[in-house]
């Protein structure tokens, strides 16, 4: 039975209540504005598969759930509230449950403030029992979550919890870290301890409450000193900072929530499967007693990018050596431009950076010199640029397919160092790295032995196909 944890000196207290008719809202929080998916459009409205965020978030609101009244918390920008609203017109006329707009506020907490106030006057004004109003809390950027979790949520609040959250298994092993060293490298942190997974669960939404416990919930965060507001993230550790036990369902793997572009595949390419004549991830199952279930596999999801370099030969003033495709070519005189002028590692560079969505060189190694950004990268070779490329890369949700390129010059001869040079990039990448040549047929500045161009393409998939203890 859910108990609240007494303060020091207190009995245990019983926070059962009668199994009365539960009155059931729902508060959707839209309001983001998706800076992180580099759209330029709130994140509600990021189309997924064709149709907005917030539009398949609602999908999951089915007739068995037994909602009386929906609360979409929008963005204040009035465009983007009305195209969002629409969901709300097409809700209440497929399922004619009550739909009430109400803007969002600069937080995550304020928005869901404001939603559970709608919530408040609606239950107010119709005589619902505050005790028996059950308010769901989901955010519009987990918009897979099927309606199974909403029932499971909202039937442990009919049995007598006052808080329930939805959650999954970890299944990366995970690692705390200690406080940096004084003059310790910025980009190593040291480990601090492995918890063991089996006792950690990845919270998911919607979250459940009770009214009166989320009354008292915003009524103790404005309360609290700012530095202790900020460290309770979402309604359910308000809860815990009460003192009020949390109950755990089964979420579903297919509740994950979209933050970087990554995120957005993964789920268009779940929706592919099931709208597009693919198969359909299945409704998992409860096991009695239910213990969350693990996740589902992750999905490979291909992407394709292309880079463009180009480069003008040096004068012979200028005294640079030749370095191309990872490869120093004595006698030859050297290129013009960023770092070592390897138009072929940077050309790979791109395509990595482009199939990864993530911008191009300028904007990880600086746009006028190398390293204008990036000091300890200053005059970095082509090969070193490459390994940093495919390391942001992996920190993206990416690894490395192949890589292909595409070598235009009149000079040096390729050919016979070709498999010296692909030997060279693909340990740089990771993975295999292709190279041909040709020439201009004397045509163009490469055929005036002006410089040279390097075209790549890099076929990179979501980095989901071991987990972090190197299991396949």
């Amino acid at each position: 039975m859910p108990t609240e944890r007494p303060g020091s000196g207190e009995e245990p207290r019983t926070t059962t209540r009668p199994d009365a008719a539960q009155r059931r809202a729902l508060v959707c929080v839209a309001a983001g504005s998706g800076t992180r998916l580099g759209r330029g459009i709130p994140k509600a409205l990021v189309p997924v598969a064709g149709r907005s965020m917030l539009a398949r978030a609602l999908d999951g609101v089915s007739p068995e759930i037994g909602y009386e009244l929906v609360v979409l918390v929008l963005p204040e920008e009035p465009e983007a509230r009305r195209r969002l609203g629409a969901c709300g017109t097409e809700l209440t006329a497929s399922l004619g449950v009550d739909v009430v707009q109400v803007p969002g506020a600069g937080s995550r907490p304020a928005s869901v403030r404001r939603g559970v106030e709608a919530v408040a006057e609606h239950a107010a004004a119709r005589g619902w029992a505050e005790e028996d109003t059950a308010i769901l809390v989901h955010d519009a950027a987990r918009p897979l979550t099927p309606a199974a979790v909403h029932i499971r949520v909202l039937d442990a609040l009919s049995a007598g919890w006052q808080a329930v959250v939805p959650a999954v298994a970890v299944a990366d092993t995970i690692k705390t870290v200690a406080a940096p060293d004084a003059g310790s490298a910025p980009s190593v942190e040291r480990v601090s301890g492995t918890p063991p997974r089996g006792g950690l669960r990845a919270v998911q939404t919607p979250q459940g409450f009770t009214l009166p416990l989320l009354r008292r919930a915003f009524s103790h965060i404005g309360e609290l000193p700012d530095e202790q507001a900020e460290r309770l993230t979402d309604e359910a550790m308000i809860a815990e900072d009460l003192g009020v036990d949390v109950g755990l369902v089964p979420g579903d793997a297919r509740s994950l929530k979209i933050t970087a572009p990554t995120d957005l595949l993964t789920a268009e390419a779940l929706l592919g499967g099931a709208e597009h004549g693919g198969a359909e991830v299945p409704e998992p199952v409860a096991p009695e007693p239910s213990p969350v279930p693990s996740p589902a596999p992750s999905v490979i999801v291909p992407r394709v990018g292309v880079g463009h370099d180009v480069h003008a030969f040096a004068g012979p003033d200028e005294g640079r050596e030749l370095m191309l495709a990872g490869l120093h070519w004595p006698g030859e005189r050297g290129l013009s431009g960023h770092s070592d002028g390897d138009v072929v590692a940077h050309a790979a560079c791109d395509a990595i950076f482009s199939a990864a969505g993530i911008g191009d060189m300028g904007v990880h190694f600086g746009a006028d010199t190398i390293g204008t950004s990036r000091p300890e990268l200053a005059g970095a070779s082509g090969v070193v640029l490459l390994a940093e490329a495919v390391r942001l890369a992996g920190e993206a949700g990416f690894r490395i397919g192949s890589v292909s390129v595409q070598l235009v010059g009149a000079r040096p001869k390729f050919g016979p160092r070709r498999a010296e040079a692909q030997q060279v990039l693909t340990e740089a990448a990771g993975a295999p790295v292709s190279v041909s040549a040709t020439t201009s047929d004397g045509l163009g500045f490469t055929g005036r032995v002006e410089g040279v161009l390097a075209t790549a393409t890099a076929v990179l998939v979501a980095d989901g196909a071991a987990g972090a203890d190197g299991a396949a």
